[in-house]
């Protein structure tokens, strides 16, 4: 489908429509060895554009309504730190980027978003004009290859993402804006409520939360944004894309923070049926952009898009290889794997860790952990 007779973002949203979004591309590309930890730059998007592909073809299948581009730490100031890109340049990925991004999308009925994250400049320097001049070169990269709209994502300083979205929006085309923040606020202590009335005033159509923390637990920071943007008289959409694992600490620095990141993390992965009860909470707290983040493969994006079907009016192409609520069970050879083919079943069951000796929670590392405490 070519992408002007595609409907926009916002009309879908604007509509009552939900809209699933795609799943974490940094963390499963490292796992597949595309990625390299620490860094976490996206230069796969040139040197293994068959990978990247690949992966957002799976969340498509899945019944996402948007593909984001693969420039997480796309910004060339992030580049030059982490010394893991010497001869790709981030307009070189930027424009791979949204060229297998709008591949893949025009397979289906999707978007393409024009994605881009926090800068080491910020934190450096506190520079609004060099930070804006850092986003402002990615914007033209992503306009080249018109995208559908923009996000902001993975910012944990609602100063840095209202920057980004004021110079996002002098393209004209929509912005959305999600912050990796806790129930507690960003990380100068604004709290979620104040961090959408100032992101939605600098021109954000879209706000929410991404990554850091459990879906539960970003549905519940979506929420005092919401009770702030009301409080304040103020509308804008919402949209919510979690992190696929379990963090019952809610701690104030995220998962980053936490004694298993990132290579321990697979203990603490989020079920499919965890994923249906997260998009019925988002859909009922009146979110209608949902997806996921680290951590969120293909089938999690599909569970979103099965426990949704009612109100989408349709299941994703991978629901045919998969049996609502494990029906397909019903075939097995072994009857008691046979009783399992039921929902109460998989809604009720408490699964074990297969780890006797492990804690059900770790002690977060980070000193603004302890800080918040004290």
């Amino acid at each position: 489908m070519e992408s002007k007779t595609r409907r926009g973002i916002l009309e879908r949203l604007d509509a009552g429509e939900v809209v699933v979004g795609d799943g974490g591309y940094v963390m499963q590309l490292e796992r597949r060895g595309y990625v390299k930890a620490g860094h976490w730059t996206p230069e796969a998007a040139v040197e293994h554009p068959e990978a990247v592909r690949q992966l957002a073809r799976e969340f498509l299948r899945a019944g996402a309504n948007v593909i984001q581009t693969f420039t997480f730490y796309c910004s060339e100031d992030k580049l030059e730190i982490s010394g893991n890109v010497t001869n790709i340049t981030g307009a070189q990925i930027n424009e791979a980027a949204c060229d297998l991004a709008r591949e893949v999308a025009n397979e289906g009925d999707a978007l393409v978003a024009g994605c881009v994250s926090k800068t080491p400049c910020y934190i450096n320097s506190h520079n609004e004009t060099e930070v804006k001049a850092i986003f402002k070169k990615q914007m033209d990269d992503f306009l080249k290859k018109d995208i559908d709209f923009f996000i902001v994502e993975f910012v944990d300083h609602v100063e840095e993402a209202v920057w980004a979205v004021e110079v996002l929006k002098t393209s004209g085309k929509p912005v959305g804006a999600t912050l990796c923040i806790s129930p507690h606020g960003d990380m100068s202590g604004v709290p979620p409520g104040e961090c959408a009335v100032r992101l939605v005033k600098a021109g954000a159509d879209i706000v929410g939360i991404n990554c850091h923390l459990d879906p539960l637990t970003c549905v519940r920071t979506v929420k005092l944004m919401k009770e702030g943007l009301e409080k304040a008289g103020l509308k804008a959409h919402l949209m919510v894309q979690p992190l696929g694992f379990h963090t019952p600490e809610c701690n104030f620095g995220g998962y980053t923070s936490l004694l298993e990141y990132p290579f321990a993390m697979e203990t603490r992965a989020i079920t499919r049926w965890d994923i249906h009860k997260y998009a019925r909470e988002a859909y009922n707290a009146g979110i209608r952009y949902i997806g996921g983040c680290c951590g969120f493969e293909a089938y999690h994006i599909r569970a979103i898009a099965e426990e949704l079907a009612a109100e989408r009016g349709f299941l994703p192409p991978a629901s045919k290889k998969h049996g609502l609520w494990g029906a397909a069970l019903e075939m097995h050879t072994k009857p008691w794997v046979r009783a399992r083919s039921r929902r109460d079943y998989w809604e009720s069951l408490l699964p074990a860790s297969g780890r006797p000796k492990c804690p059900s929670m770790s002690t977060p590392a980070a000193d603004y952990d302890k800080k918040m405490e004290s």
